[in-house]
């Protein structure tokens, strides 16, 4: 494992890499919001992928973890802008034949809109529990859980003993996750737990009935971070890989 930082526009995002091949596939693999690369769910799917002969660069986001940037400030478009260096940086490593992103709950619906920008890189994609929920929330004055006046946004929102930038809500309002769906023609899996108390499996439906190309792996049951049944999300993510390294 090598441990180091990618810079972006000045923000150093705390990034590993777990290498296990001299040449072949990579997946960058993103948290979600308030996470970090250490969370139980986020090792979990990079040892998956490891073991199905797939390299993974886990990455921090502004204002997570150990990156730069203090987390009432971060936006969906700083987020974004953090991706697009992730994802130059990734292109750049000698021994990568193929590119993959992966990312959980905010870092689902990060992948979703960086996967129809930057399209012809990706030979799949695999949102996690993807929150893409939270721009149309935004847009009518509910985000994660929180309510304000979508036409007056407040300088402030509290999140328990966290706060969050208005920014964040002006920010995500301007988002139409579905252009970018719309864009990306290549596989994606999507997993999401059908108890899911974050973001509603139905939004892990309606993603796979939009995307040209897209399954849904529904785990039964479970949370938006796979407490009860992790070894099921595992077990995809190896099986979708190893089937990826087959395909020509």
């Amino acid at each position: 494992m090598k441990e180091f930082y990618i810079d972006s526009d000045g923000i150093r995002l705390h990034a590993k890499l777990d290498q296990v091949s001299e040449k072949g596939p990579l997946c960058i693999l993103i948290h979600g919001f308030t996470g970090h690369m250490e969370e139980e769910h986020i090792i979990a799917a990079q040892k998956a992928m490891n073991e199905a002969g797939v390299s993974v660069l886990r990455v921090e986001m502004y204002g997570h973890g150990k990156s730069g940037g203090e987390f009432q400030n971060h936006t969906l478009y700083k987020w974004v802008t953090n991706a697009l260096a992730v994802v130059q940086y990734a292109k750049s490593l000698d021994f990568v034949t193929d590119l993959y992103l992966c990312g959980h709950s905010q870092g689902g619906l990060l992948t979703m809109l960086i996967g129809g920008m930057c399209a012809d890189d990706f030979r799949a994609i695999i949102p996690l529990s993807p929150a893409w929920m939270i721009p149309e929330g935004a847009r009518n004055g509910t985000v994660l859980g929180q309510t304000c006046d979508p036409k007056h946004i407040p300088e402030k929102i509290v999140f328990g003993e966290r706060e969050l930038s208005g920014d964040y809500v002006r920010v995500a309002q301007t988002i139409h996750v579905e252009d970018e769906i719309e864009r990306y023609e290549g596989p994606v899996l999507i997993i999401h737990g059908d108890e899911d108390e974050a973001v509603p499996y139905s939004y892990g439906v309606k993603a796979q009935k939009l995307y040209k190309n897209a399954q849904l792996v529904t785990i039964k049951g479970d949370d938006h971070c796979y407490t009860r049944h992790l070894e099921e999300v595992t077990d995809a993510l190896r099986a979708f890989f190893e089937e990826e390294t087959n395909r020509p």
